[in-house]
């Protein structure tokens, strides 16, 4: 579940911030008494998971596909495999100041210019309902639905939907892999401006691929 995107070949002079040892604990509780008797909480295992985007850009009058990741992200799921209606999801909140791709220039621009992560450490995307799920599932079988909700980079927040495919692959594990694009626009992210980049899309895609565990 982030987000970001990138300019290449930023030669900015002061390092990115570290990133904190630890994400805080996600802010919107999961309300287990809301699910039914067999509702188990799967936390994201950080060690398992990753955030990424991906933004096409010509770079020195190449196109390429610029890729960052983090593995900083935290989150929580309830549900009950018998039944999916009464499934739920925190909200998952991803530590901006972690995100790197394969150039350091760009990823002091990314902390220093785009995202400013000294100010604002959290990306965060709070859930505002499930579409889409079926009734029930089985260890093995592979779903896909939607989570709406609201997505903030920096200090501006909009909504946003991730499309996922998830699988219970064990009584105590699931995987799964949740997408969705932003506009960079939509969030004010700014690319500066540098003599070897040029048409950087407008568009970002963002993913979290994801292993949660029940607790």
């Amino acid at each position: 579940m982030l987000f970001t995107l990138a300019a290449t070949g930023c030669g900015l002079l002061s390092e990115p911030t570290a990133p904190s040892t630890e994400l805080e604990a996600a802010p919107v509780a999961i309300d287990e008494a809301a699910g039914s008797a067999g509702t188990a909480v799967y936390v994201i295992d950080s060690a398992a998971s990753q955030v990424r985007f991906e933004l096409d850009e010509v770079l020195r009058g190449n196109p390429i596909t610029v890729v960052g990741s983090t593995d900083q992200v935290a989150g929580e799921i309830a549900l009950d495999l018998n039944d999916l209606s009464t499934a739920q999801v925190g909200t998952i909140q991803v530590n901006a100041r972690g995100l790197a791709t394969d150039n350091n220039f760009r990823n002091r621009a990314i902390n220093n210019e785009i995202l400013q992560t000294g100010d604002y450490e959290f990306i965060t995307f709070v859930p505002s309902g499930i579409e889409g799920l079926p009734a029930s599932a089985a260890v093995g079988d592979t779903v896909e639905f939607a989570i709406n909700g609201d997505l903030t980079i920096r200090d501006i927040t909009q909504p946003v939907t991730f499309n996922v495919t998830a699988t219970a692959t064990s009584d105590t594990q699931i995987e799964g892999t949740a997408g969705t694009i932003v506009q960079r626009g939509d969030y004010n992210l700014i690319i500066p401006s540098v003599p070897n980049v040029a048409d950087v899309e407008e568009e970002v895609e963002l993913y979290i691929d994801f292993v949660a565990n029940a607790s």
